[in-house]
């Protein structure tokens, strides 16, 4: 089984690439983050026509939003509030062979690392915190994927040294990450088949003239698995020819593949 996850940014604007991706690799479920859409206004006829008749989506007006598409049934999907405001940042499935599947979209944390100066730097490290929470409750097998807004290792930026005080690669997002991760013990996926020092980006910024020249990569985009479910995983792959595609997206496609 084949699971890709990808922050689209609108994918009504990005519709087709999004088909031409799924044309291409054939994933089996797709988790998307930033729809930017409300529910109503979803292309479910454009994921239908390619297979995907499973569809869970948790969506907001220009902001946010989060869906799963999937070509093999899901059920019992959950949309947990972490950020404590009703955005829609994340939204959950169980699989037909009862691994759950959560999708979620981690706030970005505005620019500047102090949440005395700046609120949304504070509620991305609560909204971590409420994940620790959740996570060390959790009792079943369970994948883990989305837009973290964290790059957590010096080899998941272009520039540790550079980065280190800005927001996605500060030494308390990097913390409260590995809290999380060691909350449940559990697998990074990318890391795991690529592991560091490697270079390993799944984001670039549109800012850069050509993004493939200077390079200035971080990897946002991350999918976990308790180990139960990382033992069945055989393979990891980062698309990024996908950055240069028409309209692309800033965030690339990510993939992990289970023996099921």
């Amino acid at each position: 089984m084949k699971i890709v996850s990808w922050n689209i940014n609108s994918v009504r604007f990005r519709i087709a690439i999004v088909e031409q991706f799924l044309r291409e690799v054939e994933p089996d479920i797709l988790c998307l983050q930033e729809t930017k859409v409300i529910d109503s206004d979803f292309p479910f006829d454009a994921f239908r026509a390619l297979g995907y008749r499973h569809i869970v989506i948790h969506g907001q007006r220009m902001h946010h939003g989060v869906a799963i598409l999937s070509r093999v049934p899901i059920v019992e999907d959950d949309r947990l509030d972490w950020q404590a405001n009703r955005e829609a940042r994340h939204v959950g499935v169980r699989l037909p062979n009862g691994v759950r599947l959560e999708n979620v979209y981690i706030p970005a944390g505005g620019d500047v690392p102090d949440r005395e100066v700046n609120p949304k730097f504070g509620q991305k490290l609560d909204f971590l915190g409420r994940m620790i929470d959740w996570s060390q409750a959790l009792d079943c097998p369970t994948i883990l994927t989305g837009d973290f807004n964290i790059a957590p290792l010096e080899s998941d930026v272009w520039s540790h040294k550079q980065l280190l005080d800005v927001v996605s690669h500060t030494p308390i997002e990097v913390e409260t990450l590995a809290r999380l991760q060691a909350s449940n013990d559990w697998v990074d996926l990318g890391r795991h088949f690529v592991p560091a020092p490697t270079r390993l980006y799944t984001w670039w910024s549109y800012r850069a003239k050509d993004w493939a020249v200077s390079d200035r990569g971080r990897r946002l985009d991350h999918m976990w698995a308790t180990r139960d479910v990382a033992a069945q995983a055989s393979g990891h792959t980062v698309f990024e020819a996908c950055r240069s595609w028409l309209k692309p997206s800033d965030h690339i496609p990510i993939m992990t593949e289970f023996d099921w």
